[in-house]
């Protein structure tokens, strides 16, 4: 089955997202991201679940971690393919990034004027954190569950999850404190990073991220290959010297 089939939805998401966000790894390579998004001649081995992690989380409220865990697990799912967002602890890499100045907006410009509907090129406009984001997000997604079900977004169905979570995206629902879109935006963006993480920050676990998307990881060289138009044939390797 080709990588880009319309019936591989999820194999042709998983990719395009790598050009979406900030994996320092890719950057660092000097591999294009042309090149990691153009068709292998097989299919990259699909990686086994990763074993359970016992992580504990320091940030997130134990109902604020139910939600983490139930959203990532939606955003990303497990399918035919490998693992989803949730068994490579994407919740762990969020609540991990929690606890960084990142989250409290400590590397940020974060005085007045702020304008809520200012023109996405203009960047952030919000005088909230990632940690207020998160802190307000959840309440207002689980209250609005209550309301509507008597349980927290956690306690839903998959398919229920999806609607809501469709929801929020679209600001369907409207939140009292803050943008929904604002928030399912962050919440994407931290999934999408903790699926492609090197391990080190929490995410990833076991490299199944890249080892679906046929990345080679924190490889000092592998060059020759760039010309190829062929898979890699090694496994991924982490920066601390793991191998998928």
């Amino acid at each position: 089955m080709a990588d880009h089939a319309p019936d591989n939805p999820r194999r042709d998401f998983l990719r395009k997202t790598l050009t979406l966000i900030p994996v320092v790894t890719v950057a660092s390579t000097g591999l294009g991201a042309g090149q990691l998004l153009a068709d292998p001649v097989r299919e990259p081995k699909v990686p086994a679940t990763p074993p359970a992690s016992h992580y504990q989380p320091t940030f997130f409220t134990a109902e604020e971690w139910a939600f983490v865990q139930a959203a990532v697990s939606r955003l990303i799912p497990a399918d035919e393919l490998g693992p989803g967002a949730l068994e490579a602890g994407a919740g762990e890499f969020i609540d991990r990034q929690m606890n960084t100045p990142y989250a409290t907006g400590a590397q940020w410009y974060m005085q007045g004027p702020f304008k809520a509907d200012a023109a996405p090129e203009l960047g952030y406009q919000l005088q909230l954190t990632p940690q207020q984001i998160y802190r307000l997000g959840i309440a207002a997604t689980d209250a609005w569950c209550k309301n509507a079900s008597g349980k927290t977004f956690a306690e839903q169905d998959s398919a229920t999850r999806d609607k809501v979570l469709g929801k929020i995206e679209a600001g369907e629902i409207v939140f009292d404190q803050l943008p929904a879109k604002t928030f399912f935006s962050l919440l994407l963006q931290n999934t999408r990073e903790g699926f492609f993480c090197d391990p080190i920050h929490g995410g990833n676990r076991g490299m199944v991220g890249w080892t679906q998307i046929g990345f080679p990881g924190a490889r000092a060289d592998f060059m020759d290959w760039v010309e190829r138009n062929e898979p890699y044939p090694f496994s991924a390797v982490s920066i601390r010297g793991e191998r998928a």
